[in-house]
């Protein structure tokens, strides 16, 4: 079973995919031949420390489909689930209070403590418009049911890149999503409790999706981040603050998906150590 990777004086550091079902992953890829499609999920979050739940970006799913992963996954999983399209494709953020309330009462609550980050994927077309973006980010709940909830923003418009958004998302203690990407723009500013990424290199002549040597680097930056320091590494807008400890989530998504589990797993040892 895959355990949270926690170093000294750091946050948990989880790490995992997008989904769970997927057909290439079956027939001894990652899921064993003989294992039924209903136990994918079982068996997935046995071996990974987090899934990001990317169906809720199309279709929303009822209180009776959360509770059924909640309690076929271990006590220390957690789910990050992508925002609806209907709020992130709304011509106006900031107006968007009617679906956002919408996709937060649809059954989330039912994952409990399992709840991590919500993830909300802008376009390309969605600029950057700090007053907007600020009334946005207000229409968000950091509570439901009982439990604190975290924001994720991963925005694909160049317009962002400005040292503006990192300071609006760091005043409202929302993670800027950082994407290890050839087509989005790359900000490893930290601005939140916590520190999510979204690796989308893996290659498939790669048996764990990345080189040992990007996955030797992803765990320092990993560490690094967890600790509440910055990978001097990567791309910057300003000085960030110095943390006690972030909680990091790393998910191996796009590229050559077949083997992102692998990446995962990889990713996963190497913490250990």
């Amino acid at each position: 079973m895959a355990k949270k990777a926690k170093g000294r004086g750091a946050g948990a550091i989880r790490v995992g995919v997008g989904g769970w079902t997927y057909e290439p992953w079956r027939a001894g890829v990652f899921y064993p031949d003989d294992l039924p499609v209903k136990r994918e999920l079982e068996y997935a979050s046995r071996h990974l420390t987090a899934i990001e739940i990317n169906g809720t970006f199309y279709r929303s799913q009822g209180p009776k489909s959360f509770a059924k992963w909640r309690d076929e996954t271990p006590e220390d999983f957690v789910f990050t689930v992508k925002g609806h399209r209907a709020v992130v494709n709304a011509k106006k953020l900031s107006e968007a209070g009617e679906a956002v309330d919408w996709f937060f009462s649809s059954g989330l609550s039912e994952l409990g403590a399992k709840l991590g980050p919500v993830l909300w994927q802008l376009a390309p077309f969605k600029k950057f418009d700090p007053d907007d973006l600020a009334g946005f980010f207000a229409l968000l709940p950091r509570e439901l049911g009982g439990q604190p909830v975290r924001h994720a923003l991963e925005v694909r418009s160049k317009s962002f890149v400005v040292p503006e958004f990192v300071e609006l998302a760091r005043k409202h203690n929302l993670a800027i999503v950082y994407a290890d990407s050839d087509d989005h723009p790359a900000i490893a500013d930290p601005t939140a409790d916590f520190v999510y990424a979204r690796l989308q290199r893996s290659s498939a002549e790669e048996t764990t999706g990345y080189g040992s040597k990007d996955l030797d680097q992803w765990a320092v930056r990993a560490g690094l981040w967890a600790s509440g320091d910055t990978p001097g590494d990567l791309p910057h807008l300003g000085a960030p603050p110095k943390a006690e400890k972030r909680d990091v989530f790393l998910f191996f998504i796009s590229g050559a998906k077949e083997r992102n589990p692998a990446a995962a797993q990889a990713l996963i040892e190497r913490l250990k150590r």
